[in-house]
């Protein structure tokens, strides 16, 4: 077996039995990242400092110390913040940025031992559905190229599905981890809102912005998981409570899982309802009630979603302007100048559409239409996502309507690459953990993928709930 064809916990295993040392692994690692470049999945390869950190992890491991990254590569979404490695949110106007600084996750991901391959690539600012709109190089699908990777963490779920990273970090403000992970047949766990620190992840909309990995396996995601979470005093919405509300399931018989209708509605693809349906019937046969269930206000998620996370766009990104923050354009005379040229040249299409949408949501005659309504709905989303969880352990559905679209439609028709979060948007609205998990391929060999939902604080529970399935239907 290939070092890259272990998982995450089998290469830990391996290097603590002292058959595999984590600069091999790290060499060959760098080595798929060269061979497999072509797939856009990193916008910076940071090869040399990920070979002395390897050195540095076997030294310790030979010490004798045991953490649970201890010399395993993984890759960080070019969001996410790191010290002396620029960090560009795949944008022109923080092409070279050089954060002075580590994100709360990566001092984490650095106290576990872990390796840093590169910075993966992404939709610019995280806006987007396909990580088409990266300002450098899109991200192609790592089982199909000319397929999206999905996004907005495109580059994070090709670089764990074609080993180019045991692992890796995404973040998720409407489905940017789940999506790209369904798409590309790995598994991607959006925690609960607070649950992990966002200090020193970019900002696209503050309250709705979750970061979580993506990995291979299950465990995988459980192991990277349970390094990253947890209370950050310099994160004010940080959950300073137990964030082990969950239980390790073992059986499936006595558990109860949602099905809500409105998961399987109009729009969802014939081949990725067949999919969701064998998987529901898998937790059926082991035991499992199935109890019908319903989000009365599901059809509010979607546009509920794009004037919330617009509007704090808008207002994340003021900041960029060429004077206080980000780069500046040249031949400006005046302010204004400064102003409108730096925005017009280094934001990117995306970015200044959910600007400018952002804008008008906000303004004067528009913000009690809009803004105020969609925050109002908000509440009724968690709410019914409340009830609906009240009685289970666990709600299925698709994770995405359909399996990965063609390269050159989220440019071609962007409403309808919106309306691909469908299933996604309203957990980020709830602020709900959930779980991406393969389950299955279209007639194409296009990956499918099942989400599962639970209550907050329970991702135990997801991560058992998919790891049954898993062991007996999965890889």
């Amino acid at each position: 077996m290939k070092i890259t064809d272990m998982t995450l916990l089998g290469l830990v295993r391996a290097m603590d039995a002292g058959e595999v040392t984590s600069v091999e692994a790290t060499e060959a690692t760098l080595k798929e990242t060269e061979e497999k470049k072509d797939l856009g999945a990193y916008v910076t390869v940071c090869a040399e400092r990920a070979l002395e950190e390897a050195k540095a992890a076997d030294a310790r491991r030979r010490a004798g110390e045991r953490l649970p990254l201890l010399g395993v590569p993984i890759a960080v979404k070019d969001n996410i913040c790191t010290e002396g490695v620029r960090t560009t949110c795949a944008s022109r106007f923080l092409e070279n940025y050089v954060p002075p600084y580590d994100a709360f996750v990566v001092k984490k991901l650095k106290s576990a031992g872990a390796v840093t391959v590169g910075k993966a690539n992404m939709d610019e600012f995280a806006m987007g559905s396909g990580s088409e709109y990266s300002a450098f190089y899109p991200v192609k699908n790592a089982v199909d190229k000319t397929r999206v990777a999905g996004g907005s963490s495109g580059g994070s779920a090709v670089a764990a599905a074609s080993y180019q990273a045991f692992a890796a970090l995404g973040s998720d403000t409407g489905g940017s981890i789940r999506q790209p992970a369904s798409f590309n047949g790995v598994v991607g766990l959006k925690p609960t809102y607070s649950a992990v620190s966002r200090n020193g992840l970019i900002a696209f909309a503050s309250s709705l912005d979750q970061i979580g990995p993506i990995a291979r396996t299950v465990g995988d995601c459980r192991a990277v998981y349970d390094v990253i979470k947890g209370h950050d005093a310099g994160d004010s919405t940080s959950y300073a409570g137990d964030l082990d509300k969950g239980e390790r399931v073992t059986s499936l018989k006595g558990r109860r899982i949602g099905v809500a209708k409105e998961f399987f509605g109009e729009g969802l693809d014939g081949e990725v309802r067949a999919a969701v349906e064998r998987a529901i019937a898998f937790y059926a046969e082991q035991g499992a009630e199935i109890v019908e269930t319903s989000i009365r206000s599901f059809d509010m998620a979607l546009a509920c979603y794009y004037i919330l996370s617009s509007a704090e766009a808008s207002s994340n990104l003021s900041r960029y302007d060429g004077v206080k923050y980000g780069r500046r354009a040249e031949g400006c005379r005046t302010i204004d100048d400064i102003y409108y040229k730096s925005r017009t040249e280094f934001f990117g299409a995306e970015v200044k559409r959910r600007i400018m949408l952002g804008n008008f949501v906000l303004s004067s005659g528009y913000y009690d239409a809009f803004y105020l309504r969609a925050s109002k709905a908000r509440t009724l989303i968690k709410r019914d996502f409340e009830q609906a969880l009240s009685g289970c352990d666990a709600l299925i559905g698709p994770t995405a309507p359909t399996t990965a679209y063609r390269s050159g439609m989220s440019e071609a028709d962007p409403a309808a690459a919106y309306l691909g979060d469908v299933y996604t948007v309203p957990v980020n609205i709830a602020g709900l953990p959930a779980i991406s998990v393969p389950c299955g391929n279209g007639g194409s060999g296009l990956p499918i993928g099942m989400q599962l939902i639970g209550r907050p604080f329970c991702e135990e529970t997801l991560l058992s709930l998919a790891e049954i399935y898993e062991k007996e239907c999965g890889r």
